[in-house]
């Protein structure tokens, strides 16, 4: 116990993912002994981001604007929408730097035994966007875990049903990936999903 309000400063920091006790204490006794501003420049940046911060009224990303740059963007392919389950997946695929089109946020996959399903997921107003707007396909990128699959396989399963294109991102070896180290159940997914060449 080092005193009350650098014990408060490492407890907070553990809410981050993948902050131990070490390492919270490491960054705490940092901030406060070499970087001072930056701890302030840190909490501020924190408070503004937590009091401004909201989600995006079409696709449910964060943002503080009503709508997020995606979906304000006039240059954007409005014919693809692609599913993610969250924000984080968003940038994972802006940073691929070859998806045009627009996306929906799930926050979430299906998962009953944890209460969630089609409602918690906003699956309601994923659908209506597929009858309003002239979504040309739907691009589904949950995570290839069994709640993802089964969260993929709903919603291509509603989307069908209003004659709406619905693909699945592709799974299984790694580009630059050696297959004597990939694990099994990866190399038969990208066996089951082989195309022609």
């Amino acid at each position: 116990m080092l005193s009350p309000l650098i014990d408060q400063l490492i407890a907070a920091l553990r809410v981050l993912p993948g902050v131990g006790p070490k390492s919270a204490q490491r960054m705490a006794l940092h901030l406060l002994e070499r970087n001072r501003a930056g701890g302030e420049h840190l909490a501020k940046s924190l408070l503004s981001a937590c009091a401004q911060v909201k989600r995006c009224d079409l696709c449910r990303t964060l943002t503080e604007q009503p709508r997020c740059y995606i979906c304000a963007s006039e240059k954007r392919d409005g014919t693809l929408l692609c599913v993610v389950e969250n924000p984080m997946d968003v940038v994972a695929v802006e940073q691929s730097g070859t998806f045009r089109g627009k996306y929906f946020v799930l926050l979430g996959r299906l998962s009953p035994m944890d209460g969630i399903g089609p409602g918690e997921l906003g699956l309601d107003l994923l659908m209506e966007r597929l009858r309003a707007e002239p979504i040309g396909e739907l691009i589904v990128a949950t995570n290839p875990t069994m709640e993802g699959e089964a969260t993929a396989f709903y919603i291509a399963e509603r989307a069908k049903q209003l004659n709406v294109t619905v693909s699945r991102i592709a799974h299984g070896v790694p580009i630059g990936g050696e297959l004597e180290f990939i694990d099994g159940g990866t190399l038969a997914h990208a066996l089951a999903c082989r195309r022609e060449i």
